[in-house]
């Protein structure tokens, strides 16, 4: 396994010299420098590829939630670092292992423990293809398709597939910028809810996965958030403008967090804070000011900078 996580590999040629992928590039280099690499996965309509996170302990590559070095384990497990990727690409999360917190940052893919600034790699490979088993009694009869709901009337007119677009607005699939529209979209999601679609918008090709409610281009390999939402309840794309975010500052009044800038110029803008917000409104989110790095606590309603540990109120304000 450690050797698979590994982001070069070396195979020997037919002419007995060794070549080397790259896994991280998918280039290969030696005898085969002018071969292609790509990774394939091949999925039934019954079967999900679950996906495994792992931190370099040392000199071997360790599973979350298994065993390291010094004989303890992270409280934090493969499924659920996935669920947190798959829910927010872009962002990070913590945990606590003992008296030390550590946070994973999905961008950079590594493990930072807060207190010690101990850097560690992350990596994310695919462990196996699970199957999903049939509850159907009837061995003898076709495999039934995954319901996405228990409710057997829903249509695709009762449902709207929106992308997460730039500026953080939502934006409906739509033909003839997009190659599939809701209602295509929607049907093929009732056939397999687990199932990954194609299809080009402009010159650019995607791949759409139902699992983990994510679009991908095929190209540049940037991901965007997806949801699926009832035709009745949907959200307008002004809800993102609407919100306003401030905190503290050190001499009690309210500021605006402000993107770019002169110095001490913040990363995130309050609307990009609105857009990790919707994502997940109990998570947390890692931005930059000056030369410090702060993590915002949804939750909590805080900003801690995460060099000195100070802890400054947050707030939300709707127009």
């Amino acid at each position: 396994m450690n050797k698979l996580l590994n982001t070069k590999l070396y195979l020997f040629h037919e002419l007995h010299r060794p070549a080397y992928i790259d896994f991280d590039e998918m280039t290969v280099d030696g005898p085969l420098v002018n071969f292609s690499v790509r990774r394939n996965t091949l999925l039934s309509y019954n079967q999900k590829e679950v996906m495994g996170w792992y931190y370099k302990d040392n000199h071997r590559w360790c599973e979350y939630g298994s065993q390291g070095s010094d004989g303890r384990s992270s409280l934090i497990r493969s499924d659920y670092l996935e669920q947190k990727y798959n829910s927010n690409p872009r962002g990070s999360v913590q945990f606590t292992v003992g008296s030390m917190t550590y946070m994973v940052d999905f961008t950079a893919m590594t493990q930072t423990n807060l207190s010690t600034r101990m850097l560690r790699k992350v990596r994310r490979r695919p462990k196996f293809n699970e199957v999903v088993t049939d509850n159907s009694s009837n061995q003898n009869s076709s495999p039934s398709l995954a319901s996405p709901s228990a409710n057997p009337t829903n249509s695709s007119s009762q449902h709207i597939w929106e992308f997460m677009g730039d500026e953080g607005i939502w934006t409906e699939y739509q033909k003839p910028g997009c190659s599939l529209d809701s209602a295509e979209i929607e049907r093929l999601y009732q056939l397999n809810p687990q199932c990954q679609v194609s299809f080009t918008a402009r010159r650019f090709s995607y791949t759409l996965y139902f699992g983990g409610m994510y679009q991908v281009n095929n190209k540049y390999g940037t991901k965007r958030a997806v949801r699926r939402i009832a035709s009745g309840i949907q959200q307008t794309n002004s809800t993102l403008s609407q919100a306003h975010w401030q905190f503290m500052d050190m001499d009690g009044q309210w500021k605006d967090y402000m993107k770019g800038g002169s110095q001490g110029h913040c990363s995130v803008s309050s609307q990009d804070i609105e857009v990790r917000y919707q994502q997940d409104s109990t998570g947390t989110m890692g931005f930059r000011a000056g030369r410090f790095s702060y993590e915002l606590d949804f939750s909590g309603m805080t900003q801690t900078n995460l060099s000195t540990n100070t802890r400054r109120p947050v707030r939300r304000l709707q127009s």
